[in-house]
This record gives C-alpha cells, sequence and structure tokens, in this order.
C-alpha cells in the first residue's frame, strides 16, 4: 500500500480536498460544461462546445483567475451571467460524480481497516467545498471520515488543525497530515506530513461529460 508505512504508527490520517482527495480539474471542469449548456439554453449562443473548449483551455494556460471576463470578451457573453458562473461554482450539480484518486482511495481503506480515525480539512469556501464532498463517490468511506472547514473555524477565531486534534483527543505525534503540494498550513502544529506526490501512483483522467 503506497506510504502506509509513513502512517504506521499513527492514530489518525488528515487529508486535504482539491488535488489530494481528487483533481481539483474534475470539478472545475464541469462546472464550465453546466455554465456553458445553461448559457447556450438561455441564449442560443455561444456554442455549448466551442465555450466549454476555451474555458478549459484557458483554465490550463492562465487558471481560474479572471476567467470569466476573458470568455465573456471573446464570445461577447452580457456580463450579468457572472453571477450564475459564480453561483455554479458553488452549488453546480455535476453530470459526473467525482472520483478519489485510486491510491488515495486505497490508503483511506487501509487506514479504517487498521482502526486510524480519517478526517479532512478543507480550506476554501465550505459551500463549494461541500458541493464537491457531496458528488465524491466514495464508495462508502463517507461513513468513517469527518469533515472540517478551514474558514469556518477561522471565523471563530480556532486553529483549524490545533481544534481538530483537541476535539478528538489527539496529539500531534498521533496525525499524519496529507497536503497538496501548495499547502502551507499546518506546518506549525508539530504534525508530520506528507506531500500527495508521494502517495499518487494513477494518472489524472479528465472528467468531461
Amino acid at each position: 500500500m503506497p506510504n502506509m508505512t509513513v502512517a504506521a504508527e499513527k492514530k489518525a490520517l488528515v487529508f486535504g480536498l482539491d488535488d489530494v482527495l481528487f483533481p481539483k480539474k474534475d470539478y472545475v471542469l464541469q462546472v464550465y460544461y453546466v455554465f456553458a449548456h445553461l448559457l447556450e439554453y438561455t441564449e442560443t449562443v455561444p456554442p455549448a462546445k466551442d465555450l466549454i473548449e476555451f474555458l478549459k483551455s484557458a483554465y490550463t494556460i492562465h487558471g481560474e483567475q479572471g476567467l470569466f471576463k476573458r470568455a465573456a470578451e471573446v464570445f461577447g457573453i452580457d456580463g450579468k451571467y457572472q453571477v450564475h458562473f459564480d453561483r455554479l461554482h458553488l452549488s453546480a450539480k455535476l453530470p459526473l460524480k467525482l472520483l478519489l484518486y485510486k491510491s488515495v482511495k486505497d490508503m483511506m481503506q487501509a487506514a479504517h481497516e487498521d482502526g486510524k480515525r480519517i478526517f479532512i480539512l478543507t480550506g476554501g469556501n465550505p459551500t463549494m467545498q461541500l458541493n464537491k464532498l457531496q458528488h465524491m463517490e466514495w464508495e462508502g468511506l463517507d461513513r468513517f471520515v469527518k469533515v472540517y472547514f478551514e474558514e469556518e473555524l477561522i471565523s471563530q477565531q480556532k486553529e483549524p488543525l490545533t481544534h481538530l486534534l483537541a476535539e478528538n483527543g489527539l496529539e500531534a505525534r498521533d496525525v499524519l497530515h496529507v497536503h497538496a503540494s501548495d499547502d502551507r498550513s499546518a506546518g506549525t502544529v508539530g504534525v508530520d506530513r506528507l506531500d500527495i506526490k508521494q502517495i499518487l501512483t494513477d494518472l489524472t483522467v479528465d472528467a468531461d461529460p
């Protein structure tokens, strides 16, 4: 089992969400798919296929920042649709389930079978992150996972990982935090960390509908 030796002496595993449990782009590209078809249905133009291809390419090259504005300039999209674009990021009903990375799913299953506790600690907008969680294909693992939202805890003046440890009677030495490469959280509370790149063994597959 990939990197389970790292977690062998731990009582609990804490996972991030985006690009840890699944490829974030699998969510984002489906949001673009839903938006493009909504716009085509409402305005008849631009063709959904063309807008989807543009959004996918622009996202890959430039990321999410200013993406609606780029599309609006190219396709003449009315600015009033910005609110729909933004809202779909929070609550879109996706056409396809989000699939866990196989190696991460295997790690979580092995940890559960070994009696370890499993947590998810995710940053970002809690509404959007919850929507991602609800669209995931858990294969029963969700029954054993407890989720914490960093923004909610920070708004209550709580350090997220410190709060997670205290609420569950865990010491820092008991926990392994599996994180995305660009995640700098949890580094100051003494918890051992494992970059997700050291776990992943399967290739990312686009979830284009």
